[in-house]
């Protein structure tokens, strides 16, 4: 064997090797919804949103809620027995309100209940998904986020402060037209957000909260933590099953360059360094 057969097939094996591992994930991943299925008794829907090695050649891409994500939400939805309780786990930054919205409102019309887990973070459309949830279930680290309607990078509330700030002799076209767009982005999200919370909410709570998170209180990324959506009135809880902690292992980041976090992924215990001796 010379070695140009060498390199050839060294070549092939790498070429290979990112669509085994993906093939080897992805089995994984059946395996462990089969058995949280089984467990729970409900229809688990995963919403992940990773920058993952996919291609053949092994390029990552980013994802994020779009029309296909409520085309295939709403498909899972649609072949769950209505008194089947359905467990979604969203880990996102958001993404399209239409999108969300669809999302949204086709689990608040499932007669059998939703749960939604976050283990780490659902932001924006992420969180308007989970306020149609009869329970949001958060690890104690994870965050939710504002739902205020975005306008290309800008948010609508900064935009229509302009207008209200300046005179408008002195506002350009393109701005009094952002500013429109915004003004009607944030009441069709405020209401969305109200129709969402008063099926499990008194109106006045509902109506409170729907504009707190709309009208831009806060900066799009703020954190909104387990312990902050509490004392919001939310209803969340801190008991998310292990299992699907685990399930985010089976979503890696590829490491393309050296890591930024590392450590010896075994547990530790209180007794370990005197078990070594």
């Amino acid at each position: 064997m010379g070695v140009f057969d060498i390199f050839w097939i060294f070549f092939m094996i790498s070429m290979l090797q990112p669509l085994l591992r993906q093939q080897w994930l992805n089995g994984a991943r059946q395996r462990l919804i089969t058995k949280l299925e089984k467990d729970r008794g409900s229809r688990v829907i995963i919403l992940i949103h990773r920058q993952e090695t996919m291609s053949f050649l092994g390029f990552p891409f980013y994802r994020y809620i779009d029309i296909n994500d409520s085309e295939e939400v709403i498909r899972a939805i649609e072949l769950t027995d209505p008194e089947v309780p359905i467990d979604i786990v969203l880990h996102t930054p958001g993404g399209l309100v239409l999108a969300s919205v669809q999302i949204a409102r086709a689990l608040q019309k499932h007669k059998g209940g939703v749960r939604v887990i976050v283990p780490h973070y659902a932001m924006s459309g992420g969180t308007l998904i989970a306020l149609a949830a009869d329970e949001i279930i958060m690890s104690p680290t994870a965050v939710l986020g504002p739902v205020d309607p975005q306008l290309g990078q800008y948010p609508a509330a900064s935009i229509i402060s302009v207008i209200e700030k300046k005179p408008i002799k002195n506002i350009d076209d393109q701005t009094l037209i952002m500013a429109d767009m915004g003004i009607k982005a944030i009441k069709q999200v405020e209401q969305t957000v109200y129709d969402l919370l008063s099926s499990h909410s008194s109106k006045e709570k509902a109506k409170k909260l729907a504009k707190l998170l709309s009208i831009g209180t806060w900066t799009h990324d703020y954190p909104i933590t387990y312990e902050k959506a509490k004392e919001l009135g939310l209803k969340v809880s801190s008991d998310i099953p292990p299992e699907f902690l685990q399930l985010m292992r089976l979503y890696p980041q590829p490491v393309k360059r050296q890591p930024s976090v590392e450590y010896i992924p075994l547990p530790r215990h209180k007794d370990y360094k005197s078990s070594q001796k």
